[in-house]
C-alpha cells in the first residue's frame, strides 16, 4: 500500500535546508575580536561626540543651518528625479524586502536560516536603538525649523538620527557581513558604504535632514553592524529552536490516529445447568449436519430442473407413475 504523503512547499523548503543540517565549513562566523571592540569604541565615541556637539549648539549646528540655507535642491535642480528614486535605497520597506529576497535564496543553497536570522536580528537592534534616540531628543528637520541658528531639539521632532542614512548602512553592510570570502567581503563593504553615503547626501540635498542628522545616522547603523557578533549565539539558538519546532509539528501531524477502544462490559454470570438441561444440550450438540428437507421422494418423482427451469410443460392432471390412475371421461356420442 503507498503511504507517500502530498508535500507542501513549506515541506520543500524544510526538507532542502534538512539535507544538511550543520553550517557549511567554509562559511565562517564573525566573532568580536579585539579589532572589532576597538572599531566599536572609536565608533561609540563618535557617536556620544555628535549627540554632545548638536546640545551646546557648536559649530556643527552653524554648519547645519548654512548648508540648510544653501539649498541643494535648489542649485543642482536637475538632478531632484535622480535623487527621489535614489533615496528609496535607504526606505526599511523596500530594501528589506530586496535584501531579505537575496538572503532567502542564501539560506535555500546553504541550508541554513542564518541569513535571514541575522537580517532580523539587525533590523530588530536598528529600530529600538534608532528609535529610541529619535524620540529621546526630539530634534525637528530643516523644513520644521522655528529660531535660526537652534539646535531645534526637545521639540517633538523625530529626525535625529537619520533613518535612511542608518537604514542604509545595516540592510546593506549585513550583505558584507555574511559574505563567504574575504574577497566578496571587502567589496561588498566598499559598496554598502558607497550606497548609504549616497544616501545621506540625497536627505541632505532633499532638505529633509540636517548635516548632523546624516553623520549621526551613519555612527548608528555601524555600532549595530559591529555589535552584530554579540548576537551570534543567540541567532543560532533560534535556529535550532526553529527547527525542532517543525520537527515536533511534523511528527504531530503524521503519527497515525490511534484505534478507538471500545468500552469493556462486566462478565455475566451464568447460571449452571441442570442434569435433564445437559442431557438436551449434548443431544442438540450431536444432531447430523445435513438434514433432509422433507420426505424422501424417488428419483423418477423429481422434475429434472435447467438452469431456465423445468423441460416438462406443467401437466396439473398428469398421474405419478406407479399410481392407480382413474378413468378418464370420454367425450363424444
Amino acid at each position: 500500500m503507498r503511504t507517500d504523503r502530498h508535500l507542501t512547499r513549506l515541506d520543500r523548503v524544510f526538507a532542502r535546508l534538512d539535507r544538511e543540517r550543520e553550517r557549511p565549513a567554509h562559511i565562517d562566523v564573525p566573532k568580536m575580536s579585539r579589532h572589532r571592540v576597538a572599531l566599536l569604541a572609536g565608533t561609540l565615541a563618535f557617536y556620544l561626540a555628535m549627540v554632545w556637539l548638536v546640545v551646546i549648539t557648536s559649530w556643527l549646528v552653524r554648519l547645519d543651518w548654512l548648508v540648510m540655507f544653501f539649498r541643494p535642491y535648489q542649485q543642482w535642480a536637475g538632478i531632484h528625479w535622480f535623487v527621489d528614486y535614489y533615496v528609496v535605497l535607504g526606505q526599511r520597506g523596500p530594501t528589506a524586502v530586496m535584501v531579505s529576497a537575496w538572503l532567502g535564496w542564501r539560506s535555500w543553497r546553504q541550508h541554513t536560516l542564518r541569513p535571514l536570522l541575522t537580517l532580523g536580528a539587525s533590523l530588530l537592534l536598528l529600530n529600538i536603538t534608532v528609535g529610541a534616540a529619535k524620540l529621546g531628543m526630539g530634534r525637528l528637520g530643516p523644513h520644521y525649523a522655528t529660531t535660526i541658528g537652534s539646535n531645534e531639539m526637545g521639540l517633538g521632532g523625530d529626525i535625529f538620527p537619520s533613518g535612511h542614512t542608518a537604514n542604509a548602512v545595516v540592510t546593506w553592510g549585513i550583505l558584507a557581513y555574511l559574505a563567504s570570502t574575504p574577497g566578496a567581503r571587502r567589496w561588498l563593504s566598499a559598496g554598502s558604504a558607497v550606497v548609504s553615503l549616497g544616501v545621506g547626501m540625497a536627505t541632505v540635498y532633499l532638505g529633509t535632514h540636517w548635516l548632523s542628522d546624516v553623520l549621526l545616522g551613519w555612527a548608528a547603523g555601524l555600532l549595530v553592524l559591529l555589535a552584530l557578533p554579540w548576537c551570534e549565539p543567540l541567532i543560532a539558538r533560534a535556529e535550532d529552536a526553529i527547527f525542532d519546532l517543525r520537527d515536533r509539528w511534523r511528527a504531530r501531524h503524521d503519527a497515525p490516529a490511534p484505534a478507538p477502544i471500545s468500552p469493556v462490559k462486566a462478565p455475566v454470570r451464568l447460571k449452571p445447568l441442570t442434569a435433564p438441561q445437559n442431557e438436551t444440550a449434548a443431544r442438540a450438540s450431536r444432531a447430523p449436519v445435513h438434514l433432509a428437507p422433507g420426505p424422501h421422494t424417488t428419483r423418477s418423482e423429481r422434475t429434472p430442473v435447467t438452469p431456465v427451469g423445468s423441460r416438462r410443460p406443467p401437466h396439473p392432471d398428469r398421474v405419478v407413475r406407479g399410481t392407480n390412475s382413474t378413468a378418464r371421461p370420454l367425450t363424444g356420442g
